[in-house]
């Protein structure tokens, strides 16, 4: 079960990545301390708005998804990004909008970095447990995308 403590750290871990990393790296460096900090997220991803489409950025996981270029509005990335609002999916096999990367993910939490109103790109993290994600995952997540959205 993951503490409190875990996001605290965490959180701390990555705010002084913004404050330290060169800005060609903050975005694997982030992707990289989620992936290494939380045993639930098997995928770990940002994706970028480039032209009403979102491109893959930064990644970590098992293997690489064949979901490199997104239309914003398609799957539960697209939703996301059309909507700016987090979507949290606790059994990816219930949900029609599911773009399947891995045979192996069972739910997935979407977070949109925005500036304002404008969606910049998101943090796409997929788990191969069924209801991974909890309240606590989305606050300490969508904290993450505000600090990220400053380094976009």
């Amino acid at each position: 079960m993951v503490m409190v403590l875990d996001y605290m750290n965490a959180e701390t871990t990555i705010a002084k990545i913004l404050e330290t990393s060169s800005s060609s790296t903050v975005l694997q460096d982030v992707v990289d301390v989620l992936y290494e900090e939380f045993e639930k997220y098997s995928w770990v991803g940002i994706y970028l708005v480039k032209d009403k489409v979102l491109v893959l950025g930064p990644w970590r996981g098992a293997q690489a998804t064949e979901h490199t270029r997104i239309p914003i509005g398609t799957g539960i990335c697209g939703a996301a990004a059309k909507s700016g609002k987090t979507e949290l999916v606790d059994d990816v096999s219930k949900d029609d909008r599911y773009l399947s990367c891995f045979l192996s993910t069972r739910s997935e939490i979407v977070v949109p970095i925005k500036k304002g109103r404008r969606v910049l790109g998101e943090i796409d993290i997929d788990s191969d447990r069924r209801a991974a994600f909890d309240a606590q995952d989305m606050v300490f997540l969508e904290k993450v995308a505000d600090m990220l959205s400053q380094h976009i």
